[in-house]
C-alpha cells in the first residue's frame, strides 16, 4: 500500500514539479513576473506555452485519477494490481510531461490516453 500511496502524492505534487520548466520558460523570457505570472505565461511560446499547458494538465490529471485512487483505498484492500496501476499511471503522467514539453504529440496523446484508462481500470477492479 506504501508504493500506491506514493503514487497519490506524486500525482497531487506533480503540477508543483511541472512547474519547475515553466518558471525557467518566463525566467528566460524577460524575467519572472511574480506580480503578473498567469499574464506572463499567456504570452509564451514554443517551449514556454507547451511547459505552461503541460502544468495546467497536471492539475487536471488529478481529477480524474484521485477519486479512482481514493475509491481503491476506502473501499477495498489494495492489491498488486492497484499498485502496478497506479504505477503505470505515474510513469504515463511523467512520459506525458516530457512529450508535451518537448513537442512529441502523438506520444503525448497515447499517454493522455493510457492514463484515463488506467483510472477506468482502477475504478473497474472495484466492480
Amino acid at each position: 500500500m506504501t508504493i500506491f500511496l506514493l503514487c497519490l502524492m506524486l500525482v497531487c505534487v506533480m503540477p508543483f514539479l511541472a512547474k519547475v520548466p515553466l518558471a525557467v520558460a518566463m525566467q528566460r523570457s524577460g524575467g519572472y513576473d511574480n506580480r503578473h505570472p498567469r499574464a506572463q505565461q499567456q504570452s509564451l511560446e514554443g517551449f514556454g506555452a507547451r511547459a505552461n499547458a503541460a502544468h495546467y494538465n497536471c492539475f487536471e490529471a488529478i481529477t480524474y485519477f484521485a477519486p479512482a485512487a481514493l475509491a481503491v483505498l476506502a473501499l477495498t484492500t489494495v492489491g498488486a494490481t492497484h499498485v502496478y496501476l497506479a504505477a503505470a499511471f505515474v510513469v504515463c503522467r511523467i512520459v506525458y510531461l516530457f512529450c508535451y514539453w518537448y513537442d512529441i504529440d502523438k506520444l503525448r496523446s497515447i499517454m493522455f490516453v493510457a492514463g484515463l484508462g488506467i483510472s477506468v481500470a482502477l475504478f473497474a477492479t472495484l466492480l
